[in-house]
């Protein structure tokens, strides 16, 4: 079976309206080319330091939009990341923070799933913004998510978690054929690590890799590396956007290919514990 996917690439601002309106723009030109799932980036909605709380009070104007999006154009939409204020079982969460979540919705513009981000960015690198805590503003997910849909099982992650392998494995072991990774890599780290790690999820799990990234400059100090793109279970780049900015990557898929892949070289049999 093959299906056709999607990376949104976007640079984001502190704009919500002209953030949407871009997004917007992306997802029709994705429909024209018969994508069946699109996946945006981390921040997609709001861009800005210290606007956490205030875009998760727009959250349900963006999910209300979110969904109208899917239904209109007729596909799976992942979308990247938002700010959101209640935890899956309505609960609030204290201390001022907020969790880093991604919706998923189906054709048929139905919310089917949320996976909230399980590891934070807090790191200091050589770049302007110098240090950055997530954990100061958001509070970590702690649940495994995948979603089935008609065309295939999509786990989720975001952005920081693809440094981590054991969810990417968790992932699979729940059944994931395509696994997505909206982000926000900054430039530094993008340049040294994005593609490497990509490709090592994509040949370790055997899954479908879309990375979904934010890319340019988005204010004074944060600057993001961009090169979204879509990756087979062997490790192979399907498609890729280099150019700085927003765009839309695009590759057709075939699972028939990735299961001969897994047939012939059995990691799940083979796998030990250490």
């Amino acid at each position: 079976m093959k299906v056709t996917v999607a990376a949104l690439q976007m640079q984001s601002r502190d704009n919500l309206d002209d953030n949407l309106r871009s997004a917007a723009q992306l997802l029709a030109q994705a429909s024209q080319r018969g994508v069946q799932l699109a996946v945006l980036p981390e921040n997609f909605a709001m861009f800005a330091a210290g606007a956490q709380l205030q875009t998760a009070q727009q959250l349900p104007r963006i999910q209300t939009w979110l969904a109208e999006q899917a239904k209109q154009h007729k596909l799976w939409l992942v979308a990247g990341s938002v700010p959101c204020a209640e935890r899956p079982n309505g609960e609030v969460v204290t201390q001022q923070r907020v969790r880093a979540s991604c919706f998923v919705y189906s054709d048929a513009g139905l919310l089917v799933g949320r996976y909230d981000k399980i590891h934070l960015f807090d790191v200091s690198i050589a770049d302007k913004q110098s240090s950055y805590q997530e954990s100061a503003t958001f509070e970590p997910g702690d649940s495994i998510v995948v979603v089935k849909t008609p065309f295939a099982t999509i786990g989720l992650s975001i952005c920081y978690d693809l440094r981590f392998p054991h969810l990417y494995q968790a992932l699979r072991d729940r059944g994931a054929d395509i696994i997505v990774v909206p982000a926000a890599f900054t430039e530094l780290t993008g340049q040294a690590h994005w593609q490497v790690l990509l490709q090592a999820r994509a040949i370790e799990t055997q899954c479908c890799v879309i990375g979904a990234g934010q890319s340019g400059q988005h204010s004074a100090t944060r600057r993001t590396w961009g090169h979204s793109q879509i990756i087979d279970a062997w490790g192979r780049v399907l498609a890729v956007q280099d150019q700085e900015g927003a765009g839309v990557v695009i590759a057709e898929y075939d699972l028939s290919v990735q299961d001969k892949i897994r047939q012939q070289m059995p990691l799940l049999v083979s796998r030990r514990l250490c």
